[in-house]
């Protein structure tokens, strides 16, 4: 059996280029992972600002509305000024208060990608351990030492290398 084959047939360009194809999946499937888990705490985050966003509208359109109600409310129900700002006051607070709950809710629930993280560490405990074995020291010098002795010209000190 040739040196560039392993027991099953394949060899080391081949092995290696086999390698190189699952890495390259993993790493894809991990993002497609996370993308998942990110498009839906997007959605959670957007429903959420939507909610923050309503009550911001109603809190801004309150001001108007409760000087227009004051006016009427007084007129109407022979009520002084005060209590009716302090009633229509109340109930746009109380909406308000009820659509920043809703909001709250609604970011509570956004997490982090906790799948993808855990998947991708269970990848880099993988691909710690499995690193490669280097040559004995004595196998890389007797190779170095013939491609040495023959590049020096005769007439020339070879240096020591440091």
């Amino acid at each position: 059996m040739s040196p560039e084959h392993n027991g099953d047939g394949r060899s080391l360009g081949q092995l290696f280029a086999s390698a190189t194809a699952e890495m390259s999946a993993l790493v894809h499937d991990e993002i497609a992972l996370a993308k998942a888990e990110l498009r839906q705490d997007a959605k959670r985050a957007g429903f959420g600002s939507a909610a923050i966003v309503g009550a911001l509208a109603v809190m801004l359109f309150a001001m108007p509305m409760l000087s227009m109600a004051a006016a009427y409310g007084i007129r109407a129900l022979g009520l002084t000024l005060g209590w009716s700002f302090l009633v229509v006051g109340a109930a746009y607070v109380m909406i308000a208060l009820v659509l920043g709950l809703f909001a709250y809710g609604r970011f509570r629930k956004v997490k982090k990608p906790e799948r993808s993280i855990a998947s991708a560490r269970k990848s880099a405990a993988v691909l710690q351990k499995a690193k490669p074995h280097p040559r004995p020291l004595e196998a890389q010098s007797r190779a170095l030492e013939p491609a040495e002795a023959g590049s020096s010209a005769p007439g020339t000190a070879v240096k020591a290398k440091v």
